[in-house]
């Protein structure tokens, strides 16, 4: 249905991935798989096959935008789905409420009491199938027993609109929990550039939106695993929730981000959580790429924003890195990245050996990185030589010490 191609190779990265979250997930969990539509019905086949049709729960509709006004020949795109399945038919739920909207409660709520400025309803007070008795003159079955009518008279919550009406229930606003949650989600707004919770990161989702899905199918407090947590919204939020997390990134400058939200956030918390697999200072660095090459150049290679290591470290073509950036609708920049962990010198001649192995592999840009004290200026010469691509630079040499001190390179996804 696909035929070769990136789609094919991205469902089979998902299918891996899904298969292994569904194999650690309970029983009475349940999985929420946030895409656009574009790959949505399909990753909804991979889903069927690996949870069950019969476990699927719901596609959810968020609109995380608003409208735009450039002029295409479609419909503005401005939503985004999340696909939510459970493991089995014995799974967590918590049922959650949403704000009436404003028109719904004008038209529903009309009424105001004058001493307490409530707004109610008067509502249906009979119940077929009950035996009738009178009530203000008027006989009917009621929902409400004649002793609990009684009570609810008293209290003035049994209103006669005229005489000889039937009648009503007086219903308050404020009591109500407000509309049963439905797929469809408006009322969670996306992050905008001044909001506070905004840390820069391209996909950051809101706060809101995490803990929605967290407080519906969570209610235990087991613990939450987030294995593509970007940013750390997931785990942020479950943290707010006091929810136990897991959170797993192959980009270790998600995971850096990560760590800086969490000692804003949750000072108190450092002392407790544990970063796997990730050097803290360049003292780490050095001693990993001098007692283990493969997984320092796994690291190093994922240092670059959005770039993914090679999984084939042997024969890899001299790149151990690969990273898609989207540059404007539909058009995405392929950048791959080579490391140099050694502690042997270099020249101009290995960052020219890279462009070649670049060109190789049909990409647009190329990110160079090993240790600052290893870079000379005729390898800085040889990067600048590359040549641009648009705005960019072909070729960058990006540091150990680069990524420590938070700077990054320049790319689309940083621009």
């Amino acid at each position: 249905m696909l035929g070769e191609g990136p789609e094919l190779a991205y469902l089979s990265y998902m299918a891996n991935r899904l298969r292994e979250c569904h194999r650690a997930l309970r029983d009475d969990g349940s999985l929420y798989l946030h895409c656009d539509p574009t790959m949505s019905h399909k990753l909804k086949l991979v889903l069927d096959a690996i949870f069950g049709k019969h476990n699927f729960r719901n596609e959810i509709i968020w609109k995380r935008t608003t409208a735009h006004s450039l002029a295409r020949k479609y419909h503005a795109r401005v939503h985004d789905i999340i696909l939510y399945y459970s493991k089995s038919d014995a799974y967590l739920w918590h049922q959650l409420y949403t704000p009436y909207e404003d028109e719904y409660i004008r038209t529903k709520y009309r009424h105001i009491e004058p001493e307490t400025g409530r707004r109610y309803q008067l509502d249906n007070a009979t119940a077929t199938g009950n035996t009738p008795y009178e009530v203000m003159g008027v006989t009917k079955p009621y929902r409400f027993s004649p002793d609990n009518m009684q009570r609810l008279i008293e209290a003035g919550r049994i209103v006669q609109p005229r005489p000889g009406a039937v009648p009503r229930y007086k219903r308050y606003l404020d009591e109500m929990p407000g509309l049963l949650s439905q797929d469809i989600w408006t009322d969670i707004q996306p992050l905008n550039s001044q909001a506070k919770e905004r840390i820069g990161y391209p996909t950051q989702k809101p706060l809101a939106l995490l803990e929605r899905i967290l407080n519906s199918s969570n209610p235990d407090y087991g613990v939450v695993m987030d294995p593509f947590c970007g940013c750390g919204t997931t785990i942020h939020a479950a943290q707010n929730l006091g929810m136990p997390w897991i959170g797993i990134d192959v980009c270790a400058q998600a995971c850096k981000v990560i760590q800086n939200r969490i000692e804003s956030h949750f000072d108190s918390l450092w002392d407790d959580i544990e970063f796997v697999g990730m050097p803290k200072t360049i003292d780490d660095a050095k001693t990993l790429a001098e007692y283990d090459k493969p997984k320092f150049e796994k690291w190093a290679a994922s240092l670059t924003p959005g770039m993914e290591a090679n999984k084939k470290q042997v024969a890899d073509g001299g790149i151990d890195g690969r990273g898609r950036y989207p540059l404007r609708k539909g058009e995405f920049v392929d950048v791959v990245s080579q490391v140099k962990g050694g502690m042997s010198g270099l020249g101009p001649m290995d960052v020219q050996a890279f462009n070649g192995a670049r060109q190789q592999a049909n990409a647009d840009m190329g990110v160079f990185t090993c240790f600052e004290e290893k870079v000379t200026n005729g390898m800085r010469d040889a990067a600048v030589n590359a040549g641009r691509f648009q705005n960019w630079p072909v070729l960058q040499i990006y540091t150990v010490q680069d990524y420590f001190a938070e700077r990054k390179p320049d790319l689309p996804l940083a621009a």
